[in-house]
């Protein structure tokens, strides 16, 4: 006998000509679905043979009302004191959330938490419907969030090992165009900033400023890559090479780093394009104090979130989605921190 096919919300959805979110609503009474709606969703699910799901995927149990909530974890050594990215992140992407129907629950994850593979408490507790990890957690958290939650995604990184659904900027790319142009203005004496091994948009910027290098011929041995943070993603005092040493040009793995680098150049009395060119990445540094204009990569952070909120949202409502990562591309911004030789 054939396998009888799976309803989704889709499905239900398709009938009635309305969104999946509605129909998700009023399978799990919540307001914003008229009674008569929500009667005729709930006649036409039943008629279909719609069965509800486990709030944990994997294990059986009571039947899963939404709560209409996303819950988004970030590991806490990603908000430093003066800026912070994900926060920016977090506040584009709670805004595609809320206009899909869906209301937004951030919480931190501590370094011992991750260490000891504990649980979310907005999963624990069961205030989400899903989960988006915002910013780079090790492997072994996601395997053992994956053995009893697995309606989650992956964004700003994705997993070499295992196979997560996930969004993150084309890095390796964009930073081979940065690279390039930073070749393009004449110079040759070039160094990358950034730890190779913190996270995976590291070591993918890496990888495409190194393919620039070796196109045009320019060493880029491994021992001359500048760290700026730690392997946890926490950030150190930069090492600055002194003397014949020095290159005529740095290319970071982020704004951040780049207006700390910056400063520090000034204070040992470089002047920034005029004696070191510096590049970033994300163009996006609400406090800087750099006397100079930033040459960046631009990757418009709404590209990505709308791709995030609705993978999310059909993973877990049931309907079709592309399985894997799922990448984004962005362009240079020249402004004025390289000066052509």
């Amino acid at each position: 006998m054939a396998q009888k096919k799976k309803v989704r919300l889709s499905d239900i959805a398709d009938k009635l000509g309305i969104s999946t979110v509605t129909v998700s609503k009023a399978l799990s009474d919540k307001e914003g679905v008229g009674d008569e709606l929500r009667l005729q969703i709930k006649e036409i699910a039943q008629s279909l043979g719609y069965k509800t799901k486990s709030a944990f995927s994997g294990t059986s149990g009571a039947a899963f009302r939404s709560t209409g909530n996303i819950g988004i974890l970030i590991p806490s050594r990603f908000f430093s004191p003066n800026v912070s990215y994900y926060w920016h992140i977090f506040n584009i992407l709670s805004t595609e959330l809320m206009n899909r129907g869906y209301y937004s629950i951030m919480e931190l994850l501590s370094d011992d938490d991750e260490k000891n593979c504990l649980l979310p408490r907005m999963l624990n507790d069961k205030k989400v419907d899903g989960l988006i990890i915002l910013g780079q957690t090790n492997d072994r958290y996601l395997e053992e969030l994956n053995n009893v939650y697995s309606s989650f995604i992956l964004f700003d990184f994705y997993s070499a090992k295992l196979p997560f659904d996930s969004v993150s900027n084309d890095n390796y790319f964009c930073s081979y165009l940065m690279t390039n142009y930073v070749i393009s203005q004449g110079h040759k004496k070039i160094r990358f900033v950034g730890n190779f091994g913190a996270t995976t948009s590291i070591s993918d910027r890496f990888m495409g400023f190194q393919k620039a290098m070796l196109e045009n011929h320019i060493a880029c041995p491994a021992e001359e890559i500048i760290d700026d943070r730690d392997e946890h993603g926490n950030f150190i005092t930069l090492k600055l090479p002194a003397g014949k040493n020095m290159p005529t040009a740095f290319v970071c793995n982020c704004d951040e780093t780049a207006a700390k680098l910056i400063n520090e150049l000034e204070e040992k009395g470089y002047k920034v394009p005029e004696d070191i060119s510096v590049t970033g990445f994300d163009n996006y540094l609400p406090q800087q104090n750099s006397p100079v204009e930033l040459t960046t990569v631009y990757i418009k952070p709404e590209d990505s979130t709308k791709i995030a909120a609705d993978l999310i949202i059909n993973k877990i409502t049931g309907q079709p989605y592309i399985k894997g990562r799922h990448l984004v591309s962005g362009s240079l911004v020249i402004r004025d921190s390289v000066k052509s030789l």
